[in-house]
C-alpha cells in the first residue's frame, strides 16, 4: 500500500536504485547501462538535474528500498500568458510494487509540487507501445489533446 511509501528528493545514493527502476522494463533495458559502477554519464546527470532549480527527481521508498521514481521539470514560457508548465519524465514503479497505488500517489505528489510552483499545466509524453501507462494516465485525467514528435540528435 503507498502508506509505507515515502516520497522525497532523490540524493545521489539512490543513483543506482533510480537507474536499475529505469532499465527495468522491455524499452529502458534496451536504452539504459546497469553496472557497478554505473557510468559516469549518470553521475554527471544527476549532478545537473539536481543543482537546477527547475528540475527535481523525485523517489518513493518503501521499507528501505527505492521503488518509484520520476522526474519533474518546471517550464517558463510566453504561450497562455506566460504561463509555466510541468513536464514529467521517467515515471516508473517497480514491477514488484505495482497495482497498489504508489503511481498513482507519485503522480499526484509530482502535481501538487508543481501546481505550488504555478504551473498551470502538466505535461508528459508515454511510448506508443505502453497501453498500461495511457490508461494509467487517462484515469488520473490526463487527455491526448497533442501528437508528440521527436527526434533523435
Amino acid at each position: 500500500m503507498t502508506q509505507n511509501t515515502q516520497f522525497r528528493t532523490a540524493v545521489i545514493t539512490d543513483l543506482p536504485a533510480i537507474i536499475g527502476l529505469l532499465a527495468d522494463d522491455p524499452l529502458g533495458a534496451t536504452r539504459e547501462e546497469l553496472r557497478d559502477p554505473l557510468p559516469q554519464s549518470y553521475r554527471d546527470a544527476f549532478a545537473a538535474i539536481t543543482s537546477d532549480p527547475r528540475q527535481t527527481l523525485i523517489v518513493g521508498e518503501n521499507a528501505g528500498a527505492i521503488v518509484a521514481c520520476l522526474q519533474l521539470t518546471f517550464i517558463p514560457g510566453l504561450s497562455h500568458k506566460g504561463a509555466w508548465r510541468a513536464q514529467i519524465e521517467s515515471v516508473r514503479v517497480s514491477a514488484a510494487h505495482r497495482n497498489r497505488g504508489i503511481g498513482d500517489t507519485l503522480i499526484r505528489y509530482a502535481l501538487d509540487l508543481a501546481r505550488r510552483q504555478g504551473c498551470r499545466t502538466a505535461q508528459l509524453t508515454t511510448d506508443k507501445t505502453r497501453a498500461d501507462a495511457h490508461r494509467f494516465y487517462s484515469r488520473l485525467g490526463f487527455v491526448t489533446s497533442h501528437e508528440g514528435m521527436k527526434l533523435k540528435l
